[in-house]
């Protein structure tokens, strides 16, 4: 039987993350012998999801090898409050451990994000099915209470406009500020239009900052912007120039794919699901997939006889392989010298027993029903606890319904680790389902840190391992809510340095039909 020893390739990619299998599938049509790797036993690296059983198989090794992953403190809870015997048949419980498909890095996909033209382009998105991502809501605790019949959840959070039509249906927004809103959004949808001085504004300040001296928009409205930036950093940390054209991307997005919605998230798996189709049609075009498999020790050898493959890997019981190229991340990497910073976010994946059915409305006519609602707790309306970062956070929740049984995955993050931050998500989950009513409880939790990269606005760069000129890196993993467009400008890069000028930029995940496919 022919071993990886046997082969020699043309380019090893370690670690099956996004960046990684994106590549892989870039490659799958180059003609190249492509090795990728993983030392896991699972796709995804720190993008996979996992039933209930494999969670708790994966925070026990977490726990053990923390000192290289980009996790720690991971510790799941089993809520097992029994209900009292007349609510027993009522009483939603936990599915079986498959029924669930658990993310630990949640993220969607924008309809006007490049991913979303290249999963067509590839011919990929044949493979995937998305649902519709629903309203934005944030918790507002101070609202007094409406007359217009909220109920459960709806009543301690408002949902934020996302149209014209929105914005003048919204009950808890003056006229006043409605007009101040929506010169706003014109501003930022059409800035070319409306303002010749743009180009001598200042983008620099805080985002609140901006938004009080340009428009004199009122500071109720400040956190609902907020929040359509999908920003984790605090107000006074989050710019202008970062959060204007995220909010732009989401208001362009609605109605591009479809009525009422502007972004979708793949229906098992979320991100896991995009990157395992992804390597699923590179073993297709060729590529050789070895899990539960590591580097042990890596060389890059000089001379005019290694000049087309000077990489040897040693793989342990695989041997040692050749290769002309390797690409890896920096948490993969051997290196201990990055320039990245990073930073760390506390985060928990909570299964609950409610469906929160008010904060899926059906935006307008024809649209589809959403299966995903995105929430945002600012910290200072908590309660506790009261530091300053505390209270100048936000946590940032995604709501997600399960179609198997009447509960709900709540995925929550905040940009501040440890048990502070792990309180803060606590309490927001704990207000969410209070609202929902005694129905509501949680039954099962886990919780976990995540060392990553938060988007700041610079673009991110591909690098080079010391010393290594065909050792690439591609940047930690990104802890952004939604998918960013500069990991795929990450991968065409990477793609270009293994094709040369055998191709087109415009070729970069155009394919063909294969025989046999069509759109239909």
């Amino acid at each position: 039987m022919e071993t990886l020893s046997d082969t020699t390739w043309d380019v090893i990619i370690n670690g099956t993350g996004v960046s990684q299998s994106l590549l892989a599938l870039a490659l799958s049509r180059s003609g190249k012998k492509v090795l990728h790797m993983d030392s896991n036993q699972y796709y995804g690296g720190s993008d996979a999801a996992f039933s209930l059983d494999e969670a708790q198989e994966w925070a026990e090794k977490v726990n053990e090898d923390a000192h290289i992953s980009p996790f720690k403190d991971a510790s799941i809870f089993k809520h097992d409050a029994s209900p009292s015997s007349e609510d027993i048949s009522i009483s939603p419980k936990l599915a079986s451990s498959r029924a669930y498909t658990l993310s630990l890095s949640p993220y969607f996909l924008y309809a006007r994000s490049q991913l979303m033209s290249a999963l067509v382009s590839s011919k990929v998105f044949r493979q995937l099915e998305f649902m519709a991502v629903g309203s934005w809501w944030i918790y507002a605790p101070e609202q007094p209470d409406s007359k217009n019949g909220e109920v459960g959840a709806e009543r301690v959070l408002y949902r934020v406009p996302g149209n014209r039509e929105d914005v003048f249906a919204a009950t808890h927004i003056s006229m006043k500020s409605k007009r101040t809103l929506m010169r706003l959004l014109r501003h930022i949808t059409k800035p070319n239009e409306d303002d010749a001085s743009n180009e001598d504004e200042d983008m620099s300040m805080p985002l609140n900052d901006y938004l009080a001296s340009k428009f004199s928009v009122p500071e109720e409205l400040h956190n609902p912007l907020l929040s359509l930036s999908l920003s984790q950093l605090s107000q006074k940390d989050t710019s202008a120039s970062y959060a204007l054209p995220r909010i732009q991307r989401h208001l362009s997005s609605i109605g591009h794919l479809g009525p009422g919605f502007g972004a979708v998230i793949a229906k098992y798996g979320g991100g896991a699901e995009i990157l395992q189709a992804a390597c699923r049609a590179s073993a297709v075009g060729g590529g050789v997939y070895a899990l539960d498999t590591q580097i042990n020790d890596c060389l890059w050898r000089t001379g005019s006889e290694h000049s087309e493959h000077p990489f040897l890997l040693n793989l342990g019981n695989e041997g040692s392989v050749q290769a002309k190229y390797l690409f890896s991340s920096m948490s993969h990497t051997f290196s201990k010298d990055s320039s990245t910073p990073l930073v760390e976010v506390a985060r928990s994946i909570s299964v609950v027993s409610a469906t929160f059915p008010s904060l899926f409305p059906v935006a307008v006519e024809g649209a589809p029903v959403p299966a995903t609602a995105v929430l945002m707790f600012p910290g200072d309306t908590l309660g506790s606890p009261k530091s300053p970062r505390s209270m100048s956070r936000f946590i940032q929740a995604t709501l997600a319904s399960v179609h198997t049984s009447r509960v709900s995955v709540i995925y929550c993050s905040v940009a501040l680790p440890g048990p502070e931050g792990q309180a803060l998500i606590e309490s927001a989950v704990d207000r969410l389902i209070r609202a929902e009513g005694p129905q509501a409880s949680v039954l099962w939790s886990l919780r976990y840190t995540h060392s990553g990269r938060l988007s700041n606005g610079e673009p991110r760069r591909l690098t080079v391992e010391d010393g290594v000129p065909d050792g690439y890196l591609f940047p930690p993993s990104s802890l952004d809510l939604a998918f960013e467009d500069d990991t795929l400008d990450l991968v065409k890069e990477a793609w270009k340095i293994v094709v040369g000028d055998e191709v087109d930029d415009a070729d970069f995940m155009m394919f063909d039909d294969r025989e046999g496919t069509s759109d239909q």
